[in-house]
């Protein structure tokens, strides 16, 4: 069969990825197989496709590919995340640009739009996961706004409060002014900033003097009222019961004493905002002070202000600035460096707000969330991050549910004065309303729904059951729950792990998923977070043009540490190409070679023998870094085996001379042996594995490498192995005294070595020498005694000699072995004061204490040749 020249990625993706669609292999249905079920973290519906999403979803393909080959009933459930504030902000905007105000439309009508501008841009993200070669099952594609997880939102809100873990409260919030809606303190994202201190003075009631006060709020000022000392401040005893005439308005305020207060800070005295600050309200609540609200909800100044009534707060800030200097209030200016609040969305500084919200009584949820990971019910990889988890659930705070926006889930609660139903449906709401006054007269008309929409994450939270149809029915639920692993970012560990789990536990009393592990965060190489301001996060789409999605695969895993921050270079996605392009020429090469049914020699049977042992070795660790997350030092085992140990050396030993033929039984043997490197490379390079599965022999209708049989850990000749690595360790020492000496390597040579234990046994293999004849190109290899001119060189305890007649720099090989002699030696001493430490023989494991005593001889053996050769070239 002809094999091109070039592997050409797009062509073999888009062929391979339409072919695994169209025989369903991607889909999964309840049957007697072991499920392996994993549920994508729902990327927003206005999101665009970026290096932590190809992370992540490469991770998650890894482990469904890999379950699958294992024999396991994946079920990989794809869908969106309807994304409430960042959703609403891409549809105001589009309606701006058709000169159209969402003050202007019924919600109705807004919703309309919404619903167009979703369907026609929105989930072009899920779109962009198939260039990936993810495979989700496509057919079980989830949105949270669709019908199924809708009614599983109601059913979970209308539960919780009639649970009583659900409750309606006025009280101070984070507030976004550019979407208009309250934040929970999750989507507060505190960064160190450095504003002005102004310092304020604040006349003093009947008296020629002033209180100054230190405050980064100038705005607020027009909502003060009261200004605060600390009992134990001897500098303000003498103002008890006195007031101040607050600036700008000239409104009398109380001068209060409260514990609260840190003497540390600025001057000592505190002006106390209640509707502007969350300490100054529970302040306000112990003195019973006045509220006065001076800000709008789109973060202007309101008519409470009295004035800047309407301006910007930013802009009413220096106005405030402005004629307190004219009037000669301010005392003085500082820089303060400290942490400000902003909204995670909209990067607009988060304002405290008093305002009426609904909540769920987090506290009542938490204790068996705690438990489940403390115990590894639920088991974090890596483990660290069980201690950012129990610290945030033990602090637990209630969690705001409720959005002051359009787009999302509708509270279904129904008001009547200050009567509140909280039901399914409407008609439910009315039914309840009718018994409740005994009037069953009472209408719809009389009934008024929120207005607000639910949290986001109230949807999310419930993404591994309401995925499985949970909340309706438990066919499905039953077989896929609780899932196999979670696969996302530490980032959203309270956002949405945390919350999970605690959904799991209250509505299916156990864990939603068996492991979650934490991905890194995609950073560049000098270890900066990718960010388009920084212009350092490249494309993804032009990422997987250029390179391939094989070769963007292998170059995201190659640079990712089991939970740690991903070094991103994109020469890491080369050398994923170059290997795609390795491969392909091995399988060129093997499909080249003409066979013959002469026997099969013992040097390619010792070569035959020695890959299979090899690939066993492998899949022994590559199994067990598997279980443990270790998807990168998988890879790289894999890697080096097909590189170094199967195409550098393998085929090496077999590739027959020009003209010559290979015995049909070491062919077949590679290409049984390529088949397998297939199988255990598919879930990080499906798209090649799959290419060079088809090619390199002819197969039935559905015997495809996606849903092949893994191979299972054998045991391994550890022998055989150790006697091929001191034939590889030969044969490069070997080749660099070629290059070195200028010697050509079609110029045959002699090789001696001294008699050892080890070198007999290595002799006694069949095919060892005609191996290292082959691969060295030497003439002759012996074994003995006699003294023989020629560079000499060590492998492992052993001292070899390699004639190379006149070519030899005698002053040059001195120098190289003092050099090797100084490194010995210290390799000797360091290995000597760690046996030396009683301690650590006492204590290591007897087979560690046993190896460092064999790197202790070994050391001296090389030391004593070191020496020896160094006396004879004297």
């Amino acid at each position: 069969m002809e094999i091109k020249k070039r592997y050409n990625p797009q062509e073999t993706e888009d062929k391979w990825y339409s072919y695994w669609r169209e025989h369903g292999y991607f889909h999964s249905e309840p049957d007697d197989r072991e499920p392996y079920s994993i549920v994508i973290p729902p990327p927003n519906v206005t999101g665009v496709l970026h290096m932590g999403h190809m992370l992540n979803n490469t991770i998650q393909d890894v482990l469904a590919r890999k379950a699958r080959l294992d024999g396991k009933n994946v079920c990989w459930v794809p869908g969106t995340d309807h994304a409430s504030i960042a959703t609403e902000a891409k549809v105001v905007r589009m309606l701006r640009e058709k000169g159209i105000k969402k003050s202007d439309l019924t919600r109705e009508e807004f919703l309309e739009y919404a619903w167009k501008w979703k369907e026609e841009y929105g989930g072009k993200i899920l779109k962009q996961l198939e260039k990936l070669g993810t495979s989700c099952d496509w057919e079980r594609t989830a949105f949270t706004m669709d019908e199924t997880r809708s009614d599983s939102v109601i059913k979970v809100f209308v539960d919780l409060y009639k649970k009583g873990k659900l409750y309606r409260k006025k009280r101070m919030v984070n507030w976004d002014s550019e979407a208009k809606t309250v934040l929970s303190n999750e989507e507060v994202i505190y960064k160190e900033e450095t504003t002005n201190l102004w310092y304020v003075k604040y006349k003093i009631k009947e008296e020629d003097d002033y209180l100054t006060i230190a405050t980064t709020r100038p705005e607020t000022i027009m909502g003060d009222t009261a200004v605060a000392v600390n009992p134990n401040d001897a500098r303000y005893n003498h103002l008890e019961g006195k007031h101040v005439i607050v600036p700008i308005v000239n409104r009398e305020a109380p001068i209060i004493f409260d514990d609260y207060v840190d003497v540390e800070f600025g001057t000592g005295a505190l002006k106390i905002t209640p509707a502007h600050d969350v300490n100054d309200y529970e302040i306000g609540l112990r003195h019973d002070l006045e509220v006065i609200d001076v800000l709008n909800p789109d973060g202007t100044m309101s008519p409470e202000a009295e004035v800047y009534i309407g301006e910007d707060k930013l802009i009413a800030r220096k106005k405030v600035v402005k004629d307190l200097k004219e009037a000669g209030l301010i005392d003085k200016i500082e820089n303060l460096t400290h942490n400000v609040g902003r909204s995670e969305r909209t990067d607009v500084i988060v304002e405290p707000r008093l305002s009426l919200q609904w909540y769920v009584d987090m506290k009542q949820l938490a204790e068996p969330a705690l438990k489940a990971v403390e115990t590894d019910e639920v088991e974090f990889f890596p483990k660290n991050q069980k201690n950012l988890y129990r610290h945030w659930m033990e602090n637990i705070r209630d969690w705001c549910i409720s959005r002051q926006l359009w787009w999302g889930h509708r509270i279904p609660a129904w008001y009547y004065k200050d009567e509140v139903f909280v039901a399914e449906t409407a008609e439910e709401a009315l039914v309840e309303a009718r018994d409740r006054f005994n009037d069953p007269s009472f209408s719809m008309d009389d009934l008024l729904q929120d207005e607000d929409v639910l949290d986001t994450w109230f949807s999310s939270w419930l993404w591994p059951i309401s995925v499985f149809n949970g909340f309706q029915s438990r066919r499905e639920l039953d077989y896929y729950y609780p899932t196999s692993v979670l696969v996302t970012g530490w980032d959203i560990i309270f956002l949405w792990v945390a919350r999970m789990i605690m959904a799991g536990y209250e509505w299916e009393e156990k864990r939603p998923f068996k492991h979650v592990y934490f991905t890194g965060m995609v950073r560049d190489k000098q270890r900066r977070k990718m960010s388009k301001s920084l212009g350092n996060s490249p494309d993804a789409t032009q990422l997987l043009s250029e390179y391939g999605a094989d070769g963007v695969r292998f170059g995201m895993l190659m640079s990712s540490p089991a939970g740690g921050d991903l070094l991103f270079d994109v020469k890491l996605c080369e050398q994923g190409r170059n290997f795609c392009n390795k491969i392909w020429n091995a399988l060129r090469l093997v499909n080249g070679w003409e066979s013959s049914e002469e026997a099969i020699s013992s040097k390619d049977r010792l070569a035959c023998n020695w890959i299979t042992e090899r690939f066993n070795q492998v899949i022994a660790t590559t199994e067990k870094n598997f279980n443990e997350y270790k998807l990168s030092d998988v890879l790289m085992d894999l890697y080096s085996l097909v590189w170094s140990d199967y195409c550098s050396w393998f085929l090496e030993m077999l590739k027959p001379a020009k003209g010559e033929k290979i015995s049909a039984v070491a062919k077949d043997h590679a290409i049984a042996v390529m088949e397998q490197i297939c199988v255990i490379l598919h879930p990080f390079m499906p798209f090649i594995t799959e290419e060079v599965w088809h090619i390199i022999k002819d197969r039935k209708e559905g015997d495809d490498c996606m849903i092949s049989i893994y191979p299972e850990a054998k045991s391994f000749n550890a022998d055989l192995l150790n006697k091929i690595e001191k034939a590889k360790g030969m044969i490069s020492s070997i080749r660099d005294i070629r290059n070195k000496q200028g010697i050509k390597n079609s110029e045959k040579l002699v090789l001696h070595a001294q008699p050892s234990e080890i070198m007999s046994a290595c002799f006694e293999q069949a095919g060892f020498e005609d191996v290292i004849m082959k691969l060295a190109n030497l003439e002759s290899f012996t074994i003995h005694k006699e003294k023989v001119d020629g560079v000499s060189f060590i492998s492992g305890a052993d001292k070899l000699i390699l004639e190379v007649g006149d070519a030899i720099d005698a002053e040059e090989e001195i120098g190289k072995l003092e050099k090797e002699l100084e490194y010995q030696e210290g390799f000797v001493t360091s290995v000597k004061k760690k046996l030396d430490n009683e301690r650590f023989v006492n204590n290591a494991p007897e087979a560690v204490v046993n190896n460092e005593r064999k790197k202790l001889a070994d050391g001296l053996k090389r030391i004593e040749l070191i020496k020896e050769t160094l006396a004879s070239l004297s």
